[in-house]
């Protein structure tokens, strides 16, 4: 066979390999596995937030109020104080902010506990801000407490310096109904691993 015979077949046989190798698929992966994946031409769209404007609407009224308090926090205590009293609920101006009065007393130990709540709806973050109110002191206790409902639980959250301690502060209010709904506050010194409750309030009409 003549010399350029043979380069003319080796050149052939090259092309056919190499040929062959660009379409075989990679070893143990598919060959649509190789392709460039192409963008999907309908986004995902992020779920609307919840309008929670009406959250507290079964708040509004008079209520009776039973406490529960726990005095010493965070040491160990398991001595509870209770009170009865009153927790009254109105809207302020017709709009989705709400004020509470509230005063409870224990007559067997002479305590008594007289407060007041504001609770303002944000509609661009769709959360709630609860104020409570140091009457002793004419000021909002800051910060407020921050949350929102899901279903028929709501919580609310802030942090706040405690005996020197920072702790967080839960309020969660829950067993909602129309004559009775509950409501607790939980310190956590240790970032919301655990919780303890120190104040249950029911309320009943």
């Amino acid at each position: 066979m003549k010399p350029c015979s043979i380069y003319l077949l080796a050149t052939l046989q090259l092309g056919l390999l190499s040929s062959t190798a660009q379409e075989s698929p990679v070893p143990g992966v598919s060959t649509s596995q190789q392709q460039p994946s192409q963008p999907s031409a309908v986004s995902a769209q992020a779920a609307p937030l919840r309008d929670g404007a009406h959250d507290f609407d079964f708040l509004i009224g008079n209520w009776k109020a039973h406490v529960r308090r726990l005095p010493d926090r965070l040491v160990g205590s398991t001595t509870w104080v209770e009170y009865d009293g009153i927790s009254n609920h109105k809207k302020i101006l017709d709009s989705n902010a709400n004020f509470e009065e509230f005063e409870v007393d224990n007559p067997e130990k002479h305590l008594h506990i007289k407060a007041q709540t504001l609770r303002l709806y944000n509609p661009d973050s769709h959360q709630w801000s609860i104020y409570p109110l140091d009457l002793d002191k004419g000021a909002l206790n800051l910060p407020p407490v921050v949350g929102q409902f899901a279903g028929n639980r709501g919580e609310f959250y802030d942090q706040e310096q405690y005996k020197g301690r920072s702790i967080l502060v839960r309020y969660v209010w829950l067993n909602i109904s129309p004559k009775s709904a509950r409501m607790e506050q939980s310190f956590s010194p240790d970032g919301g691993r655990t919780w303890e409750t120190n104040w249950i309030c029911e309320l009943a009409r």
